[in-house]
């Protein structure tokens, strides 16, 4: 077990978490949640040991091992399993068999354990990571988004061995429903503090929204009644014959609490701009191929048509090549074979998953937004920073200090900045606020006149319904 001891941090002027205590018991699994920016991945990173706290302390036992998965991917064997074999524990250097199972249970096929990690994906790269934290067998796993890069049959695998964990847990994810099954306990870094509760996110944000209402008809009633006090001292401090309960009164008011009004968190809300069409097809892709393995083609042959205003939604397992279609039809990637066709007026919108790393540590939120569009002023940029919940100072803060949540969400600000005519969004809301709900997001979309294609994020809850809600047709 681990306890926290009045735990601050804060960077420049922003305060994360501020005098917090909390208490990780033997075989709790514990799900972290809580607004992107607001501390998540700092707490599991000053648990590590990879940051300190301003003050307070972290008392973790002696010889206690804490798992983490590195985002840093640096490989050192030659071979996927060799790797993965690393990190298994002294005593169990030689066994191999249970760094394949894990492989095998993150998508990995038996081919795969020969192969050399360079030759993956970045998203295989991470499932690899992810495999040598399992496979380590910490008294302590911290796992930051380990449904990332999964598809559904590896999220279900993960679900299980998570499940049947024997010792302490604590995860970071934006899948409710895959935290739900999971965890055992729920705790929410909100309005600078922790809260702690037995059973799911449902039942977590429930007792928060009615906490604070009770605090709000408390405040107003102790509102109500320090006025009344006052006025009454008012009334009656000049008459003697009441002197006693004035000073009663004074009293009375000196030792009431003064509840200050809670701060109006805010909802995600934006909207697309968008210029009319002016014809009635908006893309042609005729008879397109692409391999990236000679006789191994993802796709061939594909043709479509995209009509102004459809909306199609790209499904289908990891691997199959749903990123790549996109990448061709929104002109990143040059087809192998065949042709993609746009109308002459077409201004095209692409945001990818990976696509944060296009932007410029040193600049702000703000001119990111500003880069994205020479129709874009300053005044509009403010608007849409604070539609994605980037107010205020918020929206001169640099690329480089934002968390991993947040810029994902500067993507999306520079995607509605630009006059579209078709968004391609791949997938488009997995780094999403764990309240926010797949249905707001649906709704912009299906209200999207200019057309466009995604796809849908497997194995999350609310991609199916989301993608049902958006897409005309898969």
């Amino acid at each position: 077990m681990i306890r926290a001891e009045n735990l601050c941090k804060s960077y420049g002027g922003r305060v994360l978490f501020d005098r917090v205590d909390f208490t990780l018991n033997s075989r709790e699994r514990l799900g972290l949640v809580g607004r992107n920016g607001h501390g998540k991945t700092t707490l599991f990173r000053i648990i590590a040991g990879e940051e300190l706290p301003d003050d307070g302390a972290l008392v973790i036992p002696k010889h206690y091992r804490i798992g983490y998965v590195r985002q840093h991917l640096e490989f050192t064997r030659p071979t996927i399993l060799e790797e993965a074999m690393t990190a298994l524990p002294p005593q169990e250097s030689g066994h191999h068999w249970k760094a394949e199972k894990i492989l095998a249970g993150l998508g990995f096929s038996k081919t795969d354990m020969d192969r050399a990690p360079a030759e993956f994906s970045g998203g295989y790269q991470v499932r690899l990571n992810l495999a040598k934290a399992l496979v380590s067998e910490p008294d302590l796993l911290l796992l930051d988004e380990p449904t990332n890069f999964l598809d559904i049959t590896s999220i279900r695998w993960v679900e299980r061995f998570l499940v049947a964990w024997p010792r302490e847990l604590m995860v970071i994810t934006h899948d409710r429903s895959f935290m739900d099954k999971v965890v055992t306990h729920v705790m929410g870094i909100h309005r600078q503090k922790v809260r702690k509760i037995v059973g799911t996110t449902d039942t977590y944000y429930g007792q928060i929204a009615q906490d604070e209402e009770v605090y709000e008809k408390t405040r107003l009633n102790d509102e109500r009644r320090r006025k009344e006090v006052e006025l009454f001292i008012t009334r009656f401090r000049a008459k003697a014959r009441l002197a006693g309960l004035v000073q009663s009164r004074v009293k009375t008011l000196q030792k009431m609490e003064k509840r200050d009004k809670l701060e109006k968190l805010k909802d995600l809300e934006f909207s697309f701009r968008e210029k009319p069409l002016p014809g009635k097809s908006a893309l042609q892709a005729h008879q397109v191929g692409f391999t990236y393995q000679p006789g191994q083609p993802l796709f061939a042959d594909l043709s479509i048509t995209l009509t102004a205003g459809e909306r199609i939604g790209i499904v289908g397992p990891n691997g199959k090549g749903k990123t790549t279609l996109l990448k061709i039809l929104a002109g990143a990637l040059a087809p192998q074979t065949g042709d993609v066709l746009y109308h002459p007026a077409i201004q095209k919108g692409f945001f990818e998953q990976t696509n944060v790393g296009h932007l410029i540590p040193n600049r702000t939120v703000e001119e990111e937004i500003l880069y994205s569009d020479a129709g874009v002023d300053r005044q509009l940029a403010r608007n849409i920073c604070g539609a994605m919940l980037f107010s205020g100072d918020d929206a001169l803060k640099k690329i480089a200090v934002l968390s991993g949540g947040e810029r994902p969400g500067v993507l999306r600000c520079t995607a509605g900045g630009a006059r579209r005519l078709r968004g391609n969004a791949d997938p488009g809301h997995s780094q999403r606020n764990v309240p926010a709900r797949p249905g707001r997001t649906a709704d912009h979309l299906s209200r999207e006149r200019g057309g466009g294609v995604r796809r849908p994020l497997p194995g999350v809850p609310g991609e199916g319904r989301l993608a049902g809600r958006t897409a005309g047709r898969p």
